[in-house]
């Protein structure tokens, strides 16, 4: 059989320092940081080992300062009510661990949710007497519409709290969450916003959405170096919420807020270095591509479309999400196998081996319980091109995948 040829990545791929024998599909896991980036990481790294005490008391805070100010404006966000966490399941941990729920309180979450989060949510509903209400979304789905009225009919008058997505982890959906925070909020119901897939992939405007919480991640689509997120908290919620790490702030004279940033800034000795990139990062990446941001993420977004459609015609998907629920990633369903579908995530399913080890491919496969049904998601960023999604899909035939069928 004649070996496939390995397709060239995008013009903008030489920007990035990913192996040259690998077609890289799988961004949205863990992102990808171009070099320019990770040289600012690198000079930031040498001028705190070479005087870690003028970094940590003088040079470090006013650097982690401008990074939040920097973030702040391009998420349009209030700057006292952001703050930096290593991750976004950090953020969810934190919300959920601060406030006090209560037997009878409901926490309404999708099934869409990430596993992480979801399982937060029910550690903290296990730990209160709570009741985790959990929403059964369709996947396909028809439309936003059809999401809202599922979401809103899981409100009842016990519901305190509920954990949405921008888009949803395992099966890419942006989800309608500008109106469905509207929507429950008006009913008396916070919203957790998981914002994991967020920073970067989509436009964001936090004074406008005014989430009671947002959590996101910059390490993925703004493409700082692994570790960086946020989490944003509304000025009327900001007392209940607390770190998950006590530290020297906790004892801080002053008031409630500076005492509130003092915790949040300092958890302890730390490489910061990943959040004091976020202006590099910011700055760099909308200089890559003429029009800035808005310009990067309509490219992805057409890129994510075309990458369904190819993967769609291979294996034989009929049903197929609405473009305009679709962000920089798409997920499509492919056989169930009763031995992937106890595989752990670490331990990543037999096919996504298999497409790494034989076609040097990486692209996220994966069992998924909830929906008795096991999905390949593929992610579009600057660096792909789509000559990649029809490597992939010639792959997948030679291996005898398709959705109709069973693989080999």
């Amino acid at each position: 059989m004649t070996p496939l040829s390995r397709p060239a990545r995008s013009d903008y791929g030489a920007h990035w320092t990913l192996d040259a024998e690998l077609t890289y599909l799988n961004h949205g896991s863990f992102g990808a940081c171009p070099r320019v980036v990770l040289e600012e990481q690198s000079r930031l790294r040498t001028l705190l080992e070479a005087d870690p005490m003028a970094f940590f008391f003088d040079i470090g805070p006013t650097l982690w300062q401008e990074a939040r100010a920097s973030l702040a404006r391009f998420l349009r966000a209030d700057l006292d009510g952001l703050s930096f966490l290593p991750n976004a399941s950090t953020g969810v941990s934190t919300v959920l661990r601060s406030l006090q729920f209560v037997p009878g309180d409901e926490i309404l979450v999708p099934d869409h949710a990430y596993q992480a989060c979801r399982n937060a949510v029910d550690h903290a509903c296990a730990h209160s007497g709570a009741r985790t209400v959990v929403v059964k979304l369709p996947f396909p789905p028809e439309d936003d519409e059809q999401i809202v009225e599922l979401v809103l009919a899981g409100v009842t008058d016990r519901t305190r709290l509920a954990l949405l997505d921008t888009v949803t982890s395992p099966t890419a959906l942006l989800l309608p969450f500008e109106r469905l925070t509207r929507e429950l909020q008006a009913r008396g119901v916070d919203v957790l916003l998981d914002a994991a897939h967020g920073a970067g992939l989509i436009e964001l405007d936090l004074r406008q959405l005014d989430a009671a919480y947002v959590t996101g991640n910059c390490h993925k689509w703004l493409c700082t170096p692994k570790g960086s997120a946020f989490l944003h908290v509304r000025a009327d919620r900001r007392s209940l919420i607390e770190p998950l790490i006590t530290s020297h702030g906790y004892s801080a004279p002053g008031s409630q807020a500076e005492r509130t940033r003092l915790e949040f800034d300092w958890q302890g000795t730390q490489d910061t270095t990943p959040w004091l990139c976020i202006p590099q990062a910011i700055a760099q990446l909308a200089g890559f591509v003429p029009g800035g941001w808005p310009a990067i993420m309509g490219r992805n977004h057409t890129l994510a479309v075309t990458a369904r459609d190819i993967l769609a015609d291979a294996l034989g998907v009929r049903q197929r999400v609405p473009d305009t629920m679709l962000a920089a990633m798409a997920t499509l369903p492919i056989p169930f196998d009763r031995d992937a579908q106890f595989t752990t995530a670490l331990a990543g399913d037999p096919l996504m081996r298999r497409l790494h080890a034989e076609y040097g491919i990486q692209a996220i496969v994966f069992a998924w319980p909830q929906h008795e049904a096991r999905y390949l998601r593929v992610s579009a960023a600057l660096y792909n091109s789509a000559a990649e999604y029809e490597y992939l899909a010639a792959a997948l035939g030679r291996l005898g995948v398709r959705s109709d069928g069973t693989s080999r």
